[in-house]
């Protein structure tokens, strides 16, 4: 069985906002501020003056009244999505539409397209987990017309699931070789103690029937950027893997986006106090060297000696299943190198535009 985690970072559209950064060095502590002033019960006259600044210097007035538009690669028509609710076609031959809007996504560079599907390939897992996806349709033409050009076969079972998230970061699995789709649940409405959502995007549980009548238990991740949030999201996480253990599961995987390094306090739940195994701290964890003398250092927070990129994708597995694995390794050829290190990627990939994702894909093969 193998089996991979990879945040794609969207398939053919990616939201606007997602490319936008904050300029302000203390943007970080301007949002963090303003989080803490929504969430009084009780605001002040000041609180309410102190809010609308916050919200001029974090370019939150930047609104539009009307209804946005989205384009759907599914169909190639440009849709007009009226305040979240359905479609209606605007441009097309028959309403003899002429105009412009603004959109609410930015069609992804043909190159990042291609170079996703030569990062699947390569790895050409039995069981893909994914985060950061626009949409079902987009997964299917995907999955349909772009992995079987790589000569591998398209994936049997495509599943699309929604989150807390507005920007098209939904969450999926594919599952091929006979593995079988046997029960999903997600937790978009679980609720911390303030009464609000734990996870701004998801966790969502797979259960998934090997070809030999077997079961794994699968617990995908998208946590927040927040410390203090993705704190709370690694408890709820580890409560979920202690409790599938209690009921007498042993083959269980926890993988996704963690948005943090190894050491961090914010994942000490669930690295350190569980007994979840991460695939990259396994003997038979093989990935290619960074290039030049990078390949002989070891940087703080990065996956090992030689690989020097900053984790913050995560493949653990409990006890029963580590102990099985023959093979793993992660695939960043597709992942552009900012800044040093350096290594080696795919020759259509000649800028950042052209990557696949900013996060590698990381596999396991098990016995």
């Amino acid at each position: 069985m193998k089996i991979a985690t990879f945040n794609i970072q969207n398939l053919f559209h990616r939201n606007r906002q997602l490319f936008e950064k904050l300029h302000k060095k203390n943007g970080e502590d301007l949002v963090s501020e303003l989080d803490e002033l929504l969430n009084k019960h009780e605001k002040s006259t000041n609180d309410d003056s102190r809010i609308q600044e916050l919200s001029f210097l974090l370019g939150f007035e930047k609104t539009y009244e009307a209804p946005y538009a989205i384009l759907k690669r599914q169909s190639g028509e440009l849709y007009y999505k009226n305040k979240g609710f359905e479609n209606a076609i605007k441009a097309s031959f028959l309403s003899d539409w002429e105009g412009w809007v603004k959109l609410g996504n930015m069609p992804l560079n043909d190159k990042a397209l291609f170079a996703k599907a030569y990062v699947i390939a390569e790895t050409d897992p039995d069981i893909l987990i994914l985060q950061e996806v626009e949409d079902r349709a987009s997964l299917m033409e995907f999955n349909t017309a772009f992995l079987p050009i790589m000569k591998i076969f398209p994936y049997q079972e495509v599943m699309v699931f929604e989150t807390n998230n507005s920007n098209g970061l939904g969450m999926g699995i594919l599952l091929k070789n006979g593995y079988k789709l046997n029960g999903f649940k997600n937790h978009v409405h679980d609720i911390d103690e303030d009464g609000f959502n734990v996870f701004d995007i998801d966790c969502q549980e797979y259960s998934v029937i090997t070809p030999d009548g077997n079961t794994i238990h699968i617990i995908s991740n998208h946590f927040s950027l927040k410390d203090d949030e993705r704190k709370v999201q690694s408890s709820r996480v580890a409560e979920i893997y202690t409790s599938m253990q209690a009921e007498g599961k042993t083959n269980i995987i926890v993988c996704g986006t963690f948005n943090d390094v190894s050491y961090s306090d914010c994942l000490s739940p669930l690295i350190q106090e569980t007994d979840l195994k991460d695939v990259s701290k396994h003997e038979k964890f093989n990935v290619d060297t960074d290039k030049g003398k990078d390949a002989s250092y070891f940087r703080l927070g990065a996956f090992r000696l030689g690989v020097n990129l900053k984790q913050k994708d995560y493949l653990m597995l409990s006890p029963s299943l580590f102990e099985k694995i023959k093979n793993t390794s992660m695939n960043r050829k597709g992942t552009w190198p900012d800044k040093k290190p350096n290594w080696h990627l795919y020759p259509s990939i000649t800028s950042k535009n052209h990557s696949a994702s900013e996060h590698p894909l990381v596999w396991a093969d098990l016995i």
